[in-house]
């Protein structure tokens, strides 16, 4: 027991140190039937890996939704990644249980390799690469950079909005008002790496009537904020009128929410600007870790009226 502690703990504070624990696993043969990718995603969002449980198909039910599976009395639906990534796997053999945005789901998949313990500078975005919508940010896996093997880090938000589409929120669904306002000429930057949350971020705030810019990873979301900074210099004003709050995910590719969050409550001149970490990350641990880089609030993945109470009470 006091071994799984030290392992739980070691694993929580990496989320401070721009770190992360990547679960690798294969999802079978590509659509061109040539190769077998290696796919991940973060072991904090995967509660167990199971041998593959019996699954009970249901009438009606989505398109990649195999059945449902009764875990220790919770029954959950179990989604066929691969149907939704399009390999051809030689058989399904292990489920992943897994959270994200307040609720659990099983991912069936081929088979479990390990798990990769990786800084997120390892991490690059795949907008700009053909590896598809399912695919967020590609992580290299060996210290040699220009051969190293690659895992395609998929994107679990776009996943289930496909997958499971009665849990999707499309952002404007906000049903209580929120009255907020914010110096003329400043914005709300966001920072997310996924296409989906990003367009449920947007819809939020154009329904609280917020401008806001959006960035793609928190190192994006640095390199705006230190332009910002200088054009308030040269202005002679404060950072607040030209950035009110910052917005920003965990997970994202060559700088994590933490590291961003640590990195502008150092510098003089940002650590007025308050932040909200929004994350499908959710629980006590992170919020915690979020208190200690100091962010100014943390709300899980997505909930609009919960999102907006947060942007209010911040601002």
């Amino acid at each position: 027991m006091s071994n799984m502690l030290q392992e739980v703990d070691e694993r929580s504070q990496l989320a401070g140190t721009n770190r992360f624990e990547l679960l690798l696993f294969q999802l079978g043969k590509n659509a061109q039937g040539s190769t077998r990718e290696i796919y991940g995603i973060n072991v904090f969002k995967v509660r167990e890996a199971l041998v593959m449980p019996s699954i009970t198909p249901m009438p009606g039910a989505p398109e990649y939704v195999m059945g449902v599976a009764n875990i220790r009395g919770q029954i959950i639906p179990v989604v066929n990644l691969p149907a939704v990534v399009g390999c051809e796997p030689d058989g399904l053999n292990i489920l992943l249980i897994t959270e994200y945005e307040r609720s659990i789901q099983g991912f069936a998949v081929e088979d479990v390799e390990e798990i990769r313990r990786l800084e997120w500078s390892r991490v690059i975005s795949a907008e700009a690469s053909a590896a598809g919508s399912m695919v967020t940010s590609l992580a290299r896996l060996d210290e040699d950079d220009e051969k190293s093997r690659l895992a395609l880090v998929l994107d679990v938000e776009q996943i289930l909005r496909l997958a499971l589409p009665a849990r999707f929120k499309a952002g404007d669904e906000a049903t209580q008002l929120h009255e907020v306002q914010i110096p003329q000429g400043s914005v709300i930057l966001y920072a997310d790496d996924s296409g989906v949350a990003r367009s449920q971020i947007e819809k939020a705030l154009t329904h609280l009537g917020l401008p806001f810019v959006g960035t793609k990873t928190g190192k994006e979301a640095w390199e705006r904020l230190q332009i910002m900074a200088k054009e308030a210099k040269a202005a002679g004003i404060s950072i607040r009128n030209k950035v009110a709050m910052v917005l920003t995910d965990l997970e994202m590719p060559e700088m994590d929410g933490f590291t961003l969050t640590r990195h502008m409550k150092e510098q003089d001149v940002l650590k007025e600007v308050p932040v909200v970490i929004h994350s499908s990350l959710s629980g006590s641990a992170n919020e915690f870790h979020a208190n200690s880089v100091g962010a100014d609030g943390y709300v899980a993945k997505f909930v609009p009226d919960e999102l907006a109470r947060a942007i209010t009470k911040v601002l």
